[in-house]
């Protein structure tokens, strides 16, 4: 997915409904679009993460995952889901991604700009581009919004 894109992606959130039953995992649509705004937040400037990985292993690790056809596997579990949302609505919520991905074309248009991915370390703007990608490919596609 282009997340450059920002019409398709817009159209994609309008077409999910609160109540959309996720074809795989535990995630409702309002959690699933609050965690693509945090994951957002953290290569737009606004959070920051470090990676605690050698960086000789997460360079490994972002050559397998990153510059190959790596997907996202289903049912991937990186820890529990937040108890509470963020934003009063999933259309709230939508907003919001659609201003992160402002942010992050702002952010990145400072030459050198690098920001960090907990697991593969420093990225520049065309590294997030694909690794957001792949996330938002994996994450529509669990509410069947993108084939």
């Amino acid at each position: 997915m282009d997340i450059l894109d920002k019409e398709h992606i817009k159209a994609s959130l309008s077409a999910l409904a609160a109540d959309k039953i996720p074809l795989w995992g535990k995630m409702k649509p309002q959690q699933m679009v609050e965690h693509m705004v945090e994951s957002l937040e953290y290569t737009n400037g606004k959070k920051a993460c470090t990676c605690d990985r050698p960086a000789e292993e997460a360079e490994a690790a972002k050559q397998l995952r990153l510059h190959r056809d790596f997907v996202i596997p289903q049912n991937v579990n990186l820890g529990p889901l937040p108890e509470s949302y963020r934003f009063a609505n999933l259309d709230e919520a939508s907003k919001q991604m659609l201003q992160e991905l402002d942010d992050f074309d702002d952010f990145f248009n400072r030459p050198g700009i690098k920001s960090v991915h907990f697991a593969f370390g420093p990225m520049d703007r065309e590294e997030w581009l694909i690794w957001h990608g792949k996330h938002f490919t994996h994450h529509f596609k669990q509410f069947g919004l993108s084939t």
